[in-house]
């Protein structure tokens, strides 16, 4: 239908008004790490209440308070699985994936690749949209735990210490680097 009739309308502003002020609140509450997007978690959490308060205002079977106790539980297991997972390490794994070395000194890591299910191409892309076309200049590509690409270019490496919890590094100890330096460095 093109029109249901003025009280809908009004539904919506009111209750629409009132569980977006609801959900500024609960974010404020709650801190920035909630809509962090750090990993697959935190974004499951941002997209959850983006989701709920659609809900909130366009159905007329959810009430304002059923919709900011969902808030509430999102933002709550957000914080506790934040607190669990810098509290004890061995759990972090259950919530978030380890950052993953994608390339390595401008070699590409196959093997890394097929683990994550990325193309070469995929690969080439994210350096390019770095303003890099060559390969050998870039030090390393990390896949994040958020799903991003971070393309560390030799000019910017420096000691590598930002590098230091990414898997398939530890893989590349016993290799030494271009110039001693570099990911593969002990």
């Amino acid at each position: 239908m093109w029109f249901d009739g003025w009280p809908q309308l009004l539904r919506i502003v009111v209750v629409g008004a009132a569980a977006y002020a609801s959900l500024v609140v609960c974010l404020r509450v709650s801190g920035k790490r909630t809509l962090a997007q750090l990993n697959v978690f935190d974004f499951v959490v941002t997209v959850a209440l983006g989701s709920t308060l659609a809900t909130i205002f366009l159905s007329t079977d959810v009430s304002w308070a059923e919709g900011v106790t969902a808030f509430g539980v999102l933002a709550g297991l957000q914080l506790l699985v934040a607190w669990i997972s810098s509290r004890w390490p061995r759990v972090r794994g259950v919530f978030t994936a380890e950052p993953a070395l994608l390339l390595a000194e401008g070699r590409i890591r196959h093997e890394a690749l097929r683990q994550n299910r990325l193309t070469e191409s995929e690969l080439r892309q994210a350096v390019r949209m770095q303003g890099t076309g060559d390969l050998s200049r870039v030090e390393a590509v990390v896949l994040e735990t958020n799903g991003k690409l971070s393309v560390i270019t030799s000019s910017k490496y420096g000691d590598g210490s930002a590098l230091e919890d990414v898997r398939g590094l530890a893989t590349l100890r016993g290799d030494s680097g271009r110039d001693g330096s570099g990911p593969g460095a002990p």
